[in-house]
């Protein structure tokens, strides 16, 4: 879907009350008709929540001059419904208001494939931590001596604590096994065996077990090797199975309460039901909400339902993927605060979840983004300042030239810099972005 910042996409001129008097759409709405609006208030053509949204819109218009952007879902004549962000713009005298309006489809879109490539390359990168950490407890919790050797030159690259204990390693430093040579460990007759089992482990993959002399005590065990992988720094894995009864240590169990660990937690935890509904939420989560009580059997949409991020879009990447990392979105409080917050979630089932778990990051962004919002009031205070001594076309282009160089620097935050990607969420050629970066002095 591609949109095109060269002007709104949707401009209606207010009287003081709210009321449109005139509706202009851009070429990406030229189809939508908008007469039905003329004589009515604009608050009646949003649903409920934007409604509040709008009221303080025009509140700053006639208090300050000009309002911050805010996001509402507008809806059309038509029954069709999209997220667009407004700005209004007071005129002069009793002109009434300009509110100015950009469509958020396409951000969203591009937000859902953002999230879908994301989604992606989290599963595989998950999956491969899943194996290590598999490897890693299996490796850690058998009873069963175990030795990595570099074939290179026979140092230890990992050893298991049976396998320090065969051994006989220092046990208050257990790393002093990595890095030393397992020859020393072996007994003097028993090396030639040794090298023997480790060079046909080298050939074939795996050699017969041996039965070795180890330790300063001379242990016996049985030895089998077997071959990792085929690199030229490959590992050896050698298995040690005792001759004779070895005790078995004794782990001491673990004491723990769930519940205050996750009261702990300094980040917001909640879990819902598949309707969205709260079933449980730690003191960090009314916090960022705004909440002194339980807010258990509350629907979660009713603080975050920012469009294209809202808690349906998290919710049906955790049925259709797993899980969701790191979804950046609002969270609305109960005094109208709005919190940028990183969530990532998941669900009780990796199919058809019940119940999902939602963990909510505050960012801190609200500092850059009332500093953004404040060169934008300036920017268009300045326009505004000429009511009166230019005429009413003048002063639309030159609001549409604010609002545009608005969207351009956006765009190139949220690209990082990247100019073919900024390009892409603009809607625009690659030569038309240069050639408004070099209008705009954003070069």
């Amino acid at each position: 879907m591609s949109v095109n910042v060269a002007q709104p996409d949707i401009t209606l001129l207010l009287d003081l009350e709210g009321v449109i008097r005139e509706a202009t759409v851009g070429k990406g709405l030229s189809e939508v008709g908008l007469d039905d609006w003329l004589g009515r208030r604009w608050a009646d053509t949003v649903g409920e929540v934007g409604n509040d949204k709008i009221r303080r819109m025009l509140d700053d218009a006639r208090s300050s001059g000009v309002s911050a952007f805010r996001q509402i879902t507008q809806r059309f004549p038509s029954g069709r419904e999209l997220p667009m962000e407004f700005t209004t713009v007071l005129l002069g005298g009793r002109a009434g208001m300009l509110a100015i309006g950009k469509s958020l489809a396409a951000v969203a879109e591009l937000q859902s494939r953002l999230i879908s490539a994301q989604q992606s390359m989290e599963r595989d990168y998950w999956k491969l931590r899943e194996v290590e950490t598999r490897y890693r407890l299996l490796f850690q919790a058998s009873n069963e001596a175990i030795v990595l050797l570099r074939s290179s030159d026979m140092t230890v690259s990992e050893a298991n604590q049976p396998a320090i204990d065969a051994l006989e390693l220092n046990l208050t430093r257990p790393q002093t096994a990595v890095g030393s040579r397992i020859l020393p460990n072996i007994a003097d007759e028993d090396r030639k065996a040794f090298s023997a089992m480790v060079s046909r482990a080298r050939e074939h993959g795996k050699a017969p077990g041996a039965i070795l002399h180890l330790g300063a005590s001379r242990t016996a065990w049985t030895v089998r090797a077997s071959l990792i992988s085929s690199d030229p720094d490959a590992l050896i894995m050698l298995q040690l199975a005792p001759i004779g009864a070895v005790a078995t240590r004794q782990e001491p169990a673990a004491s723990f309460s769930v519940d205050e660990l996750v009261e702990r937690i300094p980040d917001g935890f909640v879990i819902v039901d598949d309707q969205g509904v709260i079933r449980r939420a730690n003191r960090a989560f009314l916090d960022l909400v705004g909440m002194q009580g339980s807010v258990t059997g509350e629907r979660l949409a009713r603080w975050l339902w920012r469009p294209g991020a809202d808690l349906g879009v998290i919710l049906a990447n955790v049925r259709k993927h797993g899980a969701a990392r790191l979804l950046t979105t609002t969270i609305t409080g109960e005094l109208g605060t709005e919190t940028e917050v990183e969530i990532s979630a998941a669900g009780d089932t990796g199919s058809e979840p019940q119940f999902f778990c939602l963990l909510l990051r505050d960012v801190g962004r609200r500092m850059a983004t009332a500093a953004e919002d404040a060169s934008l009031r300036v920017a268009l205070g300045a326009v505004a300042e000429q009511i009166g001594k230019t005429p009413l076309r003048s002063l639309v282009k030159d609001t549409v030239g604010v609002v545009e160089r608005h969207y351009v620097r956006s765009a190139l935050d949220l690209s990082e810099g990247n100019r073919t990607m900024a390009a892409e969420l603009l809607g625009l050629s690659r030569q038309s972005l240069y050639a408004k970066l070099e209008r705009y002095e954003l070069e």
